[in-house]
């Protein structure tokens, strides 16, 4: 911080500009995660030296901690100088790092702002800087973003939610609603994905791609997570008296809840117990990335589950990182389909060809597959004439309210 209110002061002095980058390694946690530290290390050396090269002398490269690293370009001209130097940064980074016998492949994301135009105070320029950090890290990583006035506007808007949401805690002004999963076979629904919906007071009805991130960033999804989980098993008790004896709700669980349960909340399989509900009442749906984890903590809870009889489901399949050792070593029950294959499904295509190695693959591992977003007569078939032994999607339903499902279910029977 002395380094960029020193530069600060002489670019004021000199009329010229200096821009703030906040530099993150995609992925490092991995390389951590599966070659250890020592090799974390090296490539964080190695990091560090690339992009001491792309810079001149009169720059600055600081390390901040973990896989983040801070730069200061000093007496810029013009600010267009940096799409010169950004892009230069992100190909010196991607190129891949050998770690001793280890080839290793990562990327970065940056951030930018610039001094006097965006900021002209350090706490400024690092809020802006991390903000459009935040930007390009949801962007896909492996890419650069400028802090703007309608980043100020979103940031501005994430906290505001981040205070609303807290307060939709304890007004409860969530929603469940739930979507069927077809068995293809028969037709029948005998289980249901549970999602939570937010009624706003002032905004309406808020799509759950704007909120769930920020419950995330801010820790709320703990809480949330279990308010679902609480409705989704006195609903799944309802309906195994009224619709099926072995009906099951799937309900989502995001990385956060398992890397930080909260203690004096009751474990999902001691509250269905208290119920008079079996394990194998709920499934727990997982993204491919919580797999990467090596954190004994996530490992112990989802070896629990599966000793508790809860299921497990692995969302969005094909779109992360799954090697078959994750799927073994877990016991996954479900495998979902992601339905960036299933949207364009037609007969002798790519995507039918990965659709039916996946089925084949999770038939072989003794787990059952779940296409979601079937919106057509035409992929219902191919999945079907495939194996897949379930569809969610459109084609049969938006995800509605427990009455409506109920009149669904009544209809298909």
């Amino acid at each position: 911080q002395e380094r960029l209110d020193h530069e600060m002061k002489q670019c004021h002095r000199n009329g010229t500009q200096l821009a703030l980058l906040f530099i993150d390694l995609d992925h490092f946690k991995e390389v951590n995660d599966t070659l250890g530290h020592d090799r974390g290390d090296q490539l964080l050396v190695e990091a560090a030296r690339r992009i001491q090269q792309c810079l001149r002398e009169v720059d600055t490269v600081a390390r901040m901690g973990g896989d983040e690293f801070t730069v200061i370009l000093c007496d810029l001209c013009d600010a267009s100088d940096l799409q010169t130097i950004l892009p230069k940064l992100l190909k010196a980074l991607s190129a891949s790092f050998q770690l001793g016998m280890d080839q290793v492949f990562v990327s970065a994301s940056i951030g930018a702002t610039v001094y006097p135009d965006d900021g002209q105070d350090i706490e400024t320029l690092f809020k802006n800087a991390d903000q459009a950090l935040y930007v390009a890290k949801g962007a896909g990583r492996n890419r650069f973003s400028f802090f703007t006035q309608a980043l100020q506007e979103a940031a501005n808007f994430r906290a505001q939610l981040t205070h609303d949401l807290r307060a939709a805690l304890v007004t409860q002004s969530f929603r469940v609603v739930y979507q069927p999963i077809v068995e293809l076979a028969t037709g029948s629904i005998h289980k249901a994905e549970a999602l939570v919906r937010w009624l706003h007071p002032s905004r309406g009805l808020i799509s759950p791609a704007a909120f769930i991130p920020v419950a995330e960033a801010s820790g709320l999804i703990v809480d949330i997570g279990d308010w679902v989980f609480h409705q989704a098993a006195a609903q799944v008790k309802a309906w195994r008296s009224q619709l099926h004896p072995q009906f099951q709700i799937s309900v989502n669980k995001s990385p956060v809840q398992f890397e930080n349960p909260n203690p004096s909340h009751t474990p999902w399989s001691k509250h269905l117990a208290a119920r008079g509900l079996p394990g194998n009442s709920i499934v727990v749906e997982i993204t491919e990335g919580l797999l990467l984890s090596t954190s004994d903590g996530v490992v112990d809870q989802l070896l629990e589950l599966h000793d508790d009889g809860i299921q497990v489901s692995l969302d969005d399949f094909g779109t992360g990182y799954s090697s078959l050792s994750y799927l073994q070593r877990f016991e996954i029950d479900f495998v979902k389909i992601d339905q960036s294959f299933v949207r364009n499904l037609v007969p002798h295509s790519t995507d039918l060809a990965l659709c039916q190695a996946i089925i084949a693959m999770a038939h072989a591992l003794k787990m059952k597959v779940i296409a979601e977003g079937v919106e057509t007569q035409q992929q219902r078939d191919l999945l079907a004439a495939s194996g897949c032994d379930y569809a969610q999607g459109y084609y049969y339903s938006r995800p509605v309210p427990s009455d409506e499902f109920e009149k669904l279910v009544g209809a298909t029977q």
